[in-house]
């Protein structure tokens, strides 16, 4: 099963790496990092490095996309290169998803037109855009194609997607596996739960970049 996990300078670290470490323990899973050039790409506040071992035109091909998001994805949403082989690869596959503003990505990739579709809760809005439906669900599918939410939620998309495609006690194993048991200190993980104090502090931080 070849798994294709783009990657891009101003990632967002865990919204590939939470995917990867439940996908990449799929029966025959064959995972592929993939940047516009081979090489390594730092993630949005420049600490962390990944190494994309395949450049986008190595890779005609996949049977599962995972496009993740970051600060960077909203110059890239511009990028009319990236969109065209995110449209050729969706051509093939028989899943096609992404994490937090990842979902940008294909919406400017025209593939979420008249769909409903998820995002990190500061972009929800800017999905209608493009011609898809925002909607406030962690993870949404609408056939071929998941969406998850922002950053932590591309774990819950993946086992969503490892039921979907190995079932259900086989995700439950996988989860199990990585201890994926959120216990929160806070109860402010959503926008609709965390205090208006707390969202005005995260919308002022964001202020300075454009999401």
């Amino acid at each position: 099963m070849d798994i294709v996990c783009l990657v891009f300078d101003g990632i967002t670290a865990l919204d590939i790496v939470g995917p990867y470490e439940v996908l990449q323990r799929l029966p025959g899973a064959d995972v592929k990092f993939v940047a516009g050039s081979a090489g390594e790409i730092r993630t949005d506040n420049k600490f962390l490095a990944l190494v994309a071992d395949y450049s986008l035109d190595e890779i005609k091909g996949a049977d599962v996309l995972v496009v993740p998001g970051g600060f960077a994805t909203r110059a890239l949403e511009g990028d009319d290169d990236l969109l065209a082989w995110i449209r050729a690869i969706d051509a093939t596959t028989t899943w096609t998803t992404s994490v937090c503003t990842g979902s940008m990505l294909l919406a400017a990739a025209r593939l979420l037109e008249g769909k409903e579709a998820t995002t990190h809760w500061a972009s929800l809005e800017r999905l209608r855009e493009y011609g898809a439906i925002p909607t406030g669900h962690r993870v949404v599918e609408q056939g071929k194609i998941m969406t998850a939410a922002g950053v932590s939620a591309g774990i819950d998309m993946a086992l969503t997607l490892a039921a979907r495609i190995a079932g259900d006690e086989f995700a439950q194993a996988v989860q199990l596996g990585i201890e994926y048991d959120p216990q929160p200190p806070f109860d402010a993980g959503s926008v609709a739960k965390a205090p208006a104090r707390v969202v005005e502090l995260l919308r002022a931080m964001y202020g300075a970049r454009d999401m």
